[in-house]
């Protein structure tokens, strides 16, 4: 039976692997990740897990080992975050072309350097092109949620391929929350109690071969096949969100709409930011200021036609970045989100805000002023960095 609890989101996150019971968790600690895995270590201790748990000596070799056993046909999970997951890089994108449907709980935090343990979505984004499906989540509720979603969506044989779910960094996954953790027999009926792969290199009666080199002939198409595959797997990502809501009550999507139908002002955001956005727009709203908000949920596959519908009607867009670009043209969401909207007949006048790196707070008169930009957008720059010292 389903029970509410109060939970921290790394909490929340372990005992959604907890219920997913996989097969095989490699892991190297990692702050503000640790707690994730160092949870269900103790799960599979205590013997309420049936996971092989694998201790690794870096975070390098928890994804090797995390491919070897997915290519086995392990069902297969890991956490990380920050430079842990810059450790994995080499790696990442072996998963995806190998079309491995590994889960990772990813904690947002700053990369180095200066050497920062706190939030921003810095590490994620850098990842944002190596094959893996990105889903961003406001609360501890919505990373226990998505990571149960993650498996299904990872395993379909429409798509196969490894998804990353993500917290912000002590913002979500040190702060407790409420949250409503689902019965133990209704997430295995959700997900299936075992992965069924195409392939396993422990089928001696099918041999296959992976990693091998591809040259010229061949390594062109094997990429567009992942492209493909990712960009394809929108409408899987939306059928588990749909069949979920369906048993469970709560409805997922790509991307979320709060009070934008009628906004003439709006904000396009992603993480726990959104919360707090959500709380400011209603104060505007009681003073008869028309904001609203775009809550961008998946990341890759990008929904670019999905978010230009949304704000095909809006006069006015701010898109808040959690990374820098880098002297590219703004963030990495703001320069999507531009390009999404190149073929828009009426395309709303954009500026960019970057904010709240390394962990420095946004708060809720930080998002009023951005609103307040809004209504002169004329007079703003197009990228500045909001709430930094000058």
């Amino acid at each position: 039976m389903a029970k509410f609890v109060a939970k921290t989101g790394n909490e929340a996150m372990a005992e959604a692997m907890r219920q997913i019971n996989p097969d095989v968790v490699a892991a190297y600690p990692i702050t503000p990740a640790t707690e994730v895995v160092m949870i269900f270590a103790k799960y599979v201790a205590d013997g309420l897990v049936n996971t092989e748990y694998v201790p690794v000596e870096s975070e390098h070799s928890a994804m090797s080992a995390c491919v070897g056993a997915s290519a086995a046909g392990g069902r297969v999970m890991t956490g990380t975050s920050s430079q842990g997951l810059v450790y994995m890089y080499e790696i990442l994108p072996i998963a995806s072309a190998l079309r491995l449907p590994i889960v990772m709980c990813e904690v947002n935090r700053a990369i180095s350097g200066p050497i920062n343990i706190h939030c921003d979505h810095s590490d994620t984004m850098a990842a944002r092109d190596f094959g893996w499906i990105q889903i961003f989540s406001e609360n501890s509720q919505e990373a226990y949620d998505s990571l149960i979603q993650a498996v299904r969506i990872a395993e379909n044989h429409d798509v196969l391929l490894p998804t990353m779910v993500t917290t912000d960094g002590f913002i979500i996954s040190h702060c407790l929350d409420k949250i409503e953790v689902l019965d133990d027999k209704d997430i295995t009926a959700f997900i299936g109690k075992d992965r069924k792969p195409n392939n396993s290199l422990l089928d001696l009666d099918k041999p296959t071969t992976l990693g091998s080199i591809d040259l010229q002939d061949y390594y062109f198409e094997h990429r567009v096949q992942v492209a493909e595959a990712i960009k394809n797997s929108k409408k899987t990502i939306i059928e588990v969100a749909n069949e979920f809501a369906k048993k469970f009550g709560r409805q997922y999507g790509l991307i979320e709409e709060y009070k934008l139908a009628d906004a003439d002002y709006a904000i396009v955001a992603l993480g726990s930011t959104c919360g707090t956005a959500k709380v400011v727009i209603d104060e505007l709203r009681a003073k008869g200021i028309k904001a609203g908000l775009l809550k961008i949920r998946v990341y890759r596959p990008f929904p670019a036609e999905e978010i230009a519908q949304a704000l095909s009607k809006i006069k006015n867009v701010a898109v808040l970045d959690r990374a820098d670009g880098w002297a590219g043209q703004g963030g990495p969401a703001y320069a999507e989100i531009k390009a999404a909207l190149y073929k828009s007949k009426t395309p709303p006048k954009m500026i960019n805000f970057v904010y709240g790196l390394g962990g420095r707070e946004i708060d809720k008169d930080q998002l009023a002023h951005v609103y307040d930009c809004l209504k002169n957008i004329e007079q703003q720059p197009d990228v500045q960095y909001l709430g930094v010292r000058e």
